[in-house]
C-alpha cells in the first residue's frame, strides 16, 4: 500500500496545526461559526444533530492494521467505543468534541491518514473496487491510479472551490464493485482491441434529489492521458456548473442539459488545449513510481484448493454456510478474500466497535497481511487470506459477532445514520434496518431468498445509496412523522439501473411487513435459480405493487 513521501507528510502536518488554531479561535469567540464553517468542513469536521462529527478518509477503501488500530484508539478516546464505516469507503466519528478535533487530526497524522477531501465542495476521497489488486476477475489493480489522482486534486487550486461536491471512483474488473455510473466520474479499467489498457470515462452520474447514471463520455482513455481528461472535465464543469442553485449544481445536471455529446465535445476540445500546454503530462517514470506501493506482496506457493479449507466445509454446515456467501476468489491460488460483514442481526449496519477495530487488526496481522479493505457495502475485507487459515479466522470473527454468514443477502443492508444523528434526515434508518434485519434472522431464510440489496437512506441526499437498492428505503417526512418510500429494481454494477417508486409511502412500523411481502411475492415468481433482481426485470413492478398494497 502507499506511504508517505516528505510533501505528503508536510501537507498532513501543516493542516493539523492550521486548523488547531483556527479551533482556538473559535472557542474563544474570535471566530464566529458562520465564519468556521468553511473551515471545519475542509477537514471533515460536521456539526449533526447532537455533536460534531468527523469524517476521516480512506482512500481506495485500504488501510494497514497499525491505521485501524488508531482509528480504535480514537473511537475509544474521544468518542464513545465506535466507529461508523460509510458507502464513501470512509469511518465517522458521531461524537467529537470540537475542542478535541486537532488532538484526532494529529494523531491521523502520525500514521499517515486524515480527514482532507471529506467534505466541502472539492474533489472527494477517490474509491475503488474492495477487491482491488487480488480479485480474481481483474484487468489491472485500481489503486495506482485512484493514488495519482488523490496526489493530483489534493489542494488542486482550480478546483478547492467547485459548484458541488465531486466524487470519483476506479475498477479494473469487469464486473463493477464501486458503483461507477452514480458517481460524479466513472473509470472502468478496460482493454481496447488492440490488447492496450486504458479507461472506459464515465461522466454525470450521481443519486441525491435527481438521480442519474453517468453516461460513457469515452470508449478508450490511455493511461498516460488519464490526468490531462480528468482536468479537462473538470474546467468544463468548473466554467459552466450552476452556482445559484445548490440543487442543480452537481455535474450530472450539467451533462443532463447539454447532452452527453455536447460534454463530451467541449471536453475534448479541452483536452487538446491542456495536451499541446503538456502541463499535466502524466509521466511513464512517475506511473511506475506509484504502481511501485502496490506491487504484489510475496506470496507463498500453495495448492489451489486447500484440503484443510475441504475438510473444515465437510465437518461444519455453518462454516461452509459462511465461506459460500462471505469467501470470493483470489487471483492467488491457495488464498481467499474475506468478507466481513459489519451487519449482525439486530446491529446497526456499518458501526464496529473499538474493541472489534482493535481485534481485526490483530486478526489481519496474523492471516491477511496486515491489510484491511472498507467496502461501498458498510463491511470489511481482509485481502490476503490463505485458504488453510479461514476456519481459523472465522473462529475468530465468530468471537467477536462479526461471523454473520449474510454478505450479499437481505440482512447486509446499507443505512445511513439517519435521523438518530444527521441534522439533514427527515427519517430514522437505523432501527428500521434493526427491524428487518430481525425479521429476517433465519440464515437459512435468507440464503433461500438469495442475493438481495436493500439500501436505506434517511434523507433524499442518498447516502445510503437507495436510488441502486434492488429494493430502496428513503425516508420521507408527512406533517412531522416519518414515512418510508420503497423503491424496486435498483442496481449499481454493471447493469446499473435506478429503482421505481412501488406505490404511497408507509409508516415505520411497516416497513418490515412490506419488505417481507416484496420478498415473498419474488419467492413466489422467480424461476429456479433466478435472483431477486432477475425476477423484477422479468415480471416487472405490477405483482410487487398488487401484493404489497392488497396487503395494507
Amino acid at each position: 500500500m502507499y506511504r508517505y513521501d516528505s510533501y505528503d507528510r508536510q501537507i498532513v502536518e501543516e493542516r493539523v496545526t492550521q486548523f488547531r488554531d483556527q479551533v482556538r479561535r473559535r472557542l474563544s469567540g474570535e471566530l464566529s461559526e458562520e465564519e468556521f464553517r468553511p473551515l471545519r468542513l475542509m477537514n471533515g469536521l460536521y456539526l449533526q444533530l447532537h455533536a460534531y462529527m468527523l469524517r476521516i478518509a480512506i482512500p481506495y477503501g485500504t488501510l494497514s492494521s497499525v491505521q485501524l488500530r488508531r482509528l480504535g484508539e480514537i473511537g475509544r478516546r474521544w468518542d464513545r467505543g465506535y466507529g461508523h464505516f460509510t458507502t464513501r469507503q470512509n469511518i465517522q466519528f458521531n461524537w467529537t468534541r470540537l475542542a478535541d478535533s486537532p488532538d484526532i487530526l494529529a494523531a491521523l497524522a502520525e500514521v499517515e491518514m486524515h480527514a482532507i477531501q471529506t467534505s466541502g465542495n472539492c474533489i472527494r476521497n477517490t474509491t475503488a473496487d474492495q477487491f482491488a489488486g487480488v480479485a480474481a476477475d481483474e484487468i489491472e489493480d485500481p489503486r495506482p491510479w485512484c493514488e495519482i489522482i488523490r496526489q493530483w486534486s489534493t489542494f488542486h487550486p482550480e478546483f478547492t472551490f467547485l459548484p458541488r461536491k465531486f466524487k470519483i471512483a476506479v475498477t479494473g474488473s469487469a464486473h463493477d464493485r464501486a458503483a461507477l455510473r452514480v458517481h460524479d466520474i466513472g473509470l472502468a479499467i478496460k482493454r481496447n482491441a488492440e490488447g492496450e489498457v486504458g479507461f472506459e470515462v464515465m461522466i454525470g452520474g450521481g443519486q441525491g434529489r435527481t438521480p442519474m447514471l453517468a453516461p460513457t463520455i469515452r470508449d478508450f482513455l490511455p493511461k498516460q492521458d488519464l490526468l490531462a481528461y480528468l482536468e479537462a472535465a473538470l474546467r468544463v464543469y468548473n466554467r459552466a456548473g450552476r452556482r445559484d442553485n445548490i440543487y442543480k449544481a452537481r455535474i450530472k445536471i450539467l451533462v443532463g442539459s447539454l447532452g452527453a455529446a455536447e460534454y463530451a465535445r467541449q471536453t475534448e476540445e479541452e483536452f487538446l488545449k491542456i495536451k499541446a500546454e503538456g502541463t499535466v503530462d502524466l509521466q511513464p517514470a512517475e506511473i511506475d513510481r506509484i504502481h511501485a506501493f502496490f506491487a504484489p506482496p510475496v506470496y507463498e506457493t500453495l495448492p489451489a484448493d486447500s484440503a484443510e479449507f475441504i475438510a473444515a466445509k465437510l465437518d461444519d454446515r455453518s462454516f461452509a454456510r459462511w465461506a459460500r456467501g462471505n469467501v470470493s476468489p483470489h487471483k492467488q491460488p491457495g488464498y481467499a478474500i474475506v468478507t466481513v460483514t459489519l451487519k449482525p442481526i439486530g446491529g446497526v449496519p456499518g458501526d464496529a466497535t473499538s474493541d472489534q477495530m482493535d481485534a481485526l487488526a490483530d486478526l489481519a496481522d496474523r492471516h491477511s497481511l496486515g491489510e484491511i479493505r472498507v467496502t461501498h457495502d458498510q463491511n470489511l475485507v481482509l485481502p490476503y487470506v490463505k485458504q488453510s487459515d479461514l476456519a481459523a479466522v472465522w473462529a475468530v470473527l465468530k468471537s467477536l459477532n462479526l461471523g454473520e454468514a449474510n454478505a450479499g443477502l437481505v440482512t447486509d443492508m446499507i443505512a445511513c445514520p439517519g435521523l438518530d444523528y444527521c441534522s439533514l434526515a427527515n427519517a430514522r434508518a437505523i432501527p428500521v434496518a434493526q427491524a428487518i434485519s430481525r425479521r429476517f434472522a433465519d440464515i437459512e431464510r435468507q440464503q433461500d431468498i438469495g442475493e438481495l440489496r436493500i439500501k436505506m437512506s434517511g434523507c433524499i441526499n442518498a447516502c445510503g445509496h437507495h436510488h441502486v437498492g434492488h429494493i430502496g428505503i428513503l425516508g420521507v417526512d408527512k406533517n412531522g412523522e416519518e414515512f418510508y418510500q420503497i423503491t424496486l429494481g435498483g442496481s449499481a454494477d454493471e447493469q446499473s439501473s435506478l429503482g421505481k417508486i412501488i406505490g404511497p409511502s408507509v409508516p415505520r412500523e411497516k416497513v418490515a411487513d412490506a419488505i417481507e411481502t416484496i420478498v415473498d411475492t419474488y419467492l413466489g415468481l422467480r424461476l429456479e435459480g433466478e435472483k431477486f433482481l432477475a425476477t423484477y426485470r422479468r415480471v416487472g413492478m405490477a405483482p410487487f405493487k398488487e401484493k404489497l398494497y392488497a396487503a395494507a
